[in-house]
Order: structure tokens, then C-alpha cells, then sequence
């Protein structure tokens, strides 16, 4: 099946896949990826089996098409501790329930790229990650080759955290793969060498102008007080001038 060009001002909407969307999502992602994926993958994406996708359909297509699959995202939810990002995810090791969403495929029919529909798929995984307490972050991995797809990840907050050599066979042929994460809900990457040397400087930059304020405070209340010996009282050094006329019997000291 061909999926005609888009009309001029498309009407775009999301919804969870559905069994029927099965013939048409085979389609789209034999024409976008490079790689062939089992026809089981396919039954779980439509009967949501461990996999969680969601459709783009153009309102607007005329003939029955409207509710016509266009574009897909399709992830897992998983545990963070069984995650291979566990080193790179800083949370409590102790709450054994926390999560992950890693996003299996992203694609859009030809026809209908660069209207922004890839981006607003992304979005509905991240809304769908967020609404989950225990998910700490969003991943995926790109092909070390698609520099559009990495500009688009970037742009939506994700952070390239690592580069996997020969991740992808095609063809006989190894490709790299970035590793890319969005971290959500209080989820964070651990601190860096770099991060935690700088974070030290910070706060004994700190301390010392602290220290520093303390001393000058504390210079500016010191007096500096004479002793009479006759009345063994002590008096302010100010008034030293004035006294020494009117006590010639105190030494000041």
C-alpha cells in the first residue's frame, strides 16, 4: 500500500496503535529501517504485549483513510537495575521498583516528514514516562550515521551519554551506535570526575569568602583597651588622650 503525499494543511492526531494498524506498520518500518524485525514484534507492538505505541493519523485524508496509520513510536518499560544505563543513572539502589522507558522504533512516512510529527511522538512517550513516579529517565540508541535524528534528540533534551562500537550489523556490515538518555522525575547521571572536582572548588570558594567575611567582622569589633593600675580598670584606647590630663596617677599599658 502506497501512502499518498500529505494534503497541504494535514490534520494530525495520536492515538494508542491498534490491532488494525498491523499492515501498515510493517510497511513503514520495512521502508524507514535498514534492519528486518520479527513478525512477533509486530503482534506485541498491536496487542500491547510488553511494548507501549502510539499512531500519527491525518485527519484531513479523504476515503476511509483518515484513521490511517502515518507515523509510529513504539518502547518498553523495564527496570532501572536491569537496564544496561545503570551506571549511568544516580539513584537509590535500595528502591529495587525503579524504572525505565526505552523507545524500540520512531518513524514516519515519507510523506509526511519534517511537519513535526516525529517530535510530538517523542513527546507522548516522555508525557507517558513522566506520569510514571518510579521512571527515572527516557533512552534510545541512533546510528552513528543519522545526524538528523541526533539533532532532534538533542533538541528534545536528551544527552549523548555514550558511543557503542559496532552496536549495529546491516548487511554484513558493523555500525556504531549513540546512547542517548532524558532523564525525568528527579532522575539523574552520576557526577563525573570533572563534575565532582568542580563541585569541591565551588564550595571551598565558598567557605574561604565565608571565612574571609567572618575575620573582617571580627577585626572591626577589636579594641585595643589601656590598663590603669591604680583603679585596675581597663579604658578604651579613644579616650586616652583625654584621661592622661585628668589621671596622672594611671599608667597606660
Amino acid at each position: 500500500m502506497v501512502i499518498p503525499k500529505a494534503s497541504h494543511c494535514p490534520s494530525i492526531r495520536y492515538r494508542p496503535v491498534r490491532p488494525y494498524d498491523l499492515e501498515m506498520l510493517e510497511q513503514i518500518h520495512s521502508d524507514v529501517f535498514p534492519i528486518r524485525y520479527e513478525p512477533e514484534f509486530f503482534q506485541n507492538v498491536v496487542s500491547g504485549r510488553d511494548i507501549v505505541a502510539w499512531a500519527a493519523v491525518d485527519r484531513s485524508r479523504p476515503n476511509g483513510q483518515s484513521d490511517e496509520l502515518i507515523g509510529f513510536v513504539t518502547a518498553r518499560i523495564g527496570l532501572a537495575r536491569e537496564s544496561e544505563i545503570v551506571d549511568l543513572l544516580r539513584y537509590d539502589s535500595s528502591k529495587s521498583d525503579q524504572t525505565l522507558v526505552y523507545i524500540l522504533t520512531l518513524g514516519v512516512a515519507e510523506t509526511y516528514r519534517n511537519l513535526g510529527i516525529a517530535t510530538s511522538l517523542i513527546r507522548e512517550v516522555i508525557k507517558y514516562a513522566s506520569s510514571i513516579p518510579t521512571c527515572r529517565a527516557v533512552y534510545l540508541h541512533v546510528i552513528s550515521y543519522n545526524n538528523a535524528a541526533m539533532r532532534l534528540y538533542q533538541k528534545m533534551s536528551f544527552k549523548r551519554v555514550r558511543r557503542l562500537q559496532g552496536f549495529y550489523l546491516i548487511n554484513g556490515q558493523h555500525y556504531d551506535s549513540y546512547l542517548f538518555v532524558c532523564y525525568l522525575n528527579g532522575g539523574r547521571s552520576p557526577c563525573s570526575p570533572l563534575e565532582l572536582a568542580t563541585s569541591m572548588v565551588s564550595c571551598l570558594r565558598s567557605a574561604l569568602k565565608s571565612l574571609a567575611a567572618r575575620l573582617r567582622k571580627n577585626e572591626d569589633k577589636v579594641f585595643k583597651w589601656p590598663k590603669c593600675k591604680e583603679t585596675c580598670c581597663l579604658i578604651p584606647t579613644q579616650s586616652k588622650r583625654n584621661l592622661a590630663t585628668e589621671c596622672s596617677g594611671c599608667e597606660c599599658v
